[in-house]
Parts: C-alpha cells; structure tokens; sequence
C-alpha cells in the first residue's frame, strides 16, 4: 500500500517540500545542539523542562485522544465512526513518534535513552512511561495497518487483531496516566502536586485529540474528497464539547484551591499565569499572553462548535476546532508545563525564553510529525477511494 503514497498532485508534493525544508533546518540546529549541548536551549537548573517536555506532554494527549473513536466504534459497534476511525490510529501512530523525537531533542544526548533499556528501575515513572509510550505505538501501528489492508481487500479483519485493539484502549488511558504521575508525583512543585491532574489530562486530551481530527477532517473533504460522514461529525463534535467543558471545570478547581485555600505554592503560580507575579520589586509576566490566549480561543473554539449554524458549516467548523486545539495546546504545552517552575522551591522566579535553536528543533518535530501523518493518511485515503470504486 505503500506506492499510493507515491502518487500525488503538485499540492501534495509542494506541502511534502514545505514540510521537508523545515525538516532540514531543524535537523542543522539539532546537530549544533548536539555538537555543543543543551546550553543552546532557554532550560536552566530552576526551568529543567521547556520547549520539549511541554510539547511531549502536550502531545500524549493528541495520541490518546483517538481512542474516543476507537472506543464507540469497537466496543459499542457504532458504524458511524467507520471512515474516520483509521484517523485517530494513524494520527496516534504520528503523535507517539514526535513525542518521542522530543524526548530524544530533551536528552542532550540520545544514547542516554538507553540506560532506561540496561538499567530498567521499575519504581521510576519514566520507566513506565517508556512502556506505555512504545507498546502503544507498536499496538496502533498493528491495529491500523492489519484493518486497512483487510479493509483493502474487502475481506473482515482477522479476529486476533481485535485483541490489540481491546489492548489498545487501556494503553491509551495509561499513556497519559503515566505522564501525569511524572508530574503530581514531584512534592517540590506545588503546582503540579495534585491528585486531579491525570483527570484533567484525559479531559483535555479527549478535547484535542478529537477537535484535531475534525480539522484533519475538513480538510480531506476540501482536498481529497474524503467525506466522513455528517453523523460521525456531529458525534465528534459532541465528544469534543462535553470534553472540554469537564476539562474547563477541572481548571476552576485549581483556582478554588489555590485562592480559596490562600496556599501561596498554588496560588502564585495561577497568578504568574494570568495577571503576573511581583517579586523584589519587579513583575514577572512572559506567560500572561499565552494564558489568556488560552481562555479567548478555548471559549471562541467553544461557542463555534456549540452554535448549530456554525458546526454545521464546514468552514467555521475548522476554525472552531482549530481554535480550540490551539487553546488547549497553550493551556497543557505551555501554561501548566511552563508555570509550574515559577516559583521555584525557594520562592524564587526564573523565567523561561527557548532560544532561536529551541524554537527550530520543535518546529521541525512538528514538521515530521505532519509529514508522517500526511503519508499515512494519503494511503488510508487512497485505500477508501480504491475500495469505493
């Protein structure tokens, strides 16, 4: 199936070359990190996660999101998801392997990552992360490609498969499980050290996950003549709603505990993120914008997706999910990684700024990411046209 990745219009190949160039840049600034370390990046010994590490995290979530299609479609036979189901698979399969081409950008040095494969310590949560993260890319990777060839062929999947995709849904729920502990699992952050993170994690990532397969969506109908179906829309639409309004009250929460309870770990961090954070006579605020970007495009992400005209027009529909996964991108990938740091242990601020070189490597994983997707997606497009005619 692979030659109808091969076949495509000059769009296709100029958005491939589009794509490619970043690709190469990105590749030449993470050479010279390399060569020279991770002093090129804007992580310090009080900000030790930046770039990298929000985006990974952030990420996790895209990847388990899919499994709001997977779960209707397998476990509850609900054959509206049938098209769109192989979208959340391979938009998975794409997700996994940026995160892990962050992890790798984070490292400094990629051999490091093999001490976690010769010195296994099955009491850190990296360990199991390394896990979850490779054992649910491989289970994506079987799923999708053994469907779309009997797909293909026009024949049922053969019934070992369904074992993996039953595997795959709690795999999915344990990836972004397992991220979470990374975080509520350091009591030196206050910020991070709360029992409701997993939830919010799972809350959000079922919002974006989602919010950018309905934009993928869009955009194969425009493109490729790849028509999901109104029902299955409409369906996600509502998955995307309802998880972003518990992912939204579970945010409240954090705000009750911190200004309710007065305790000022928790507190200061909300304040750093939303109106700024005074210390020794100066005001601490380069993550201001970003969270209240945050509020503007989730809420205008919101209301376009809740409006009947607007959900229902293909258009505003991308635009409010687009919207919405942004938002959410800045409130997981930017405001709760960033922030939590700020302030520090001794009550101390250090602020975090990514460097030119920073800013290029994490541009150029999300290039590969898309260039990854956009590959599969022509094979699984191809196969639905192919088995259509």
């Amino acid at each position: 199936m692979f030659e109808k990745a091969l076949k495509g219009n000059n769009y296709y190949w100029m958005w491939l070359a589009f794509l490619g160039a970043f690709m190469a840049i990105g590749a030449i600034c993470y050479v010279r990190q390399y060569l020279y370390g991770l002093g090129l990046t804007g992580m310090s010994r009080d900000v030790s996660w930046g770039l990298y590490i929000s985006n990974f995290t952030f990420l996790v979530g895209v990847a388990a999101g899919g499994v709001m299609l997977v779960l209707p479609y397998y476990i509850h036979n609900y054959k509206a998801f049938g098209k769109i189901t192989i979208l959340g698979e391979f938009l998975a399969i794409a997700s996994i392997l940026m995160c892990l081409m962050f992890i790798v950008a984070d490292l400094g040095q990629p051999l490091r990552m093999l001490n976690v494969v010769f010195h296994p310590t099955p009491n850190s949560m990296l360990f199991w992360d390394m896990i979850v993260l490779n054992g649910y890319l491989l289970l994506n990777i079987i799923c999708g490609w053994v469907i779309l060839t009997a797909e293909r062929k026009q024949v049922k999947p053969p019934k070992w498969v369904y074992f993996f995709v039953y595997i795959s849904i709690p795999f999915a729920i344990s990836i972004h499980t397992v991220t979470a502990m990374l975080y509520c699992g350091l009591p030196g952050r206050h910020f991070w050290l709360s029992a409701i993170i997993a939830p919010r994690f799972l809350a959000s990532a079922f919002a974006a996950g989602p919010a950018l397969i309905l934009l993928i969506s869009r955009i194969l109908k425009k493109v490729a003549n790849f028509d999901a179906g109104r029902e299955a829309t409409d369906k996600m639409v509502t998955i995307v709603i309802y998880a972003a309004i518990i992912n939204a009250f579970f945010l409240m929460l954090e705000f009750f505990v911190g200004f309710y309870s007065d305790i000022p770990g928790h507190k200061h961090t909300l304040l750093y993120l939303f109106t700024g954070l005074e210390h020794g006579g100066h005001v601490y605020n380069n993550l201001v914008p970003f969270s209240w970007g945050f509020v503007v495009l989730s809420t205008i992400g919101f209301a376009l997706l809740c409006i009947p005209y607007t959900r229902r027009n293909d258009l505003w529909l991308a635009v409010g999910s687009a919207s919405l996964f942004v938002g959410l991108w800045l409130d997981k990938g930017i405001g709760f990684v960033l922030g939590g740091f700020v302030p520090n242990p001794l009550e101390e601020i250090t602020e975090y700024y990514p460097t030119l070189n920073e800013i290029m490597i994490t541009i150029a994983v999300w290039a590969t990411g898309f260039f990854i997707l956009t590959i599969l997606y022509k094979i699984a497009v191809g196969v639905e046209h192919e088995v259509e005619a």
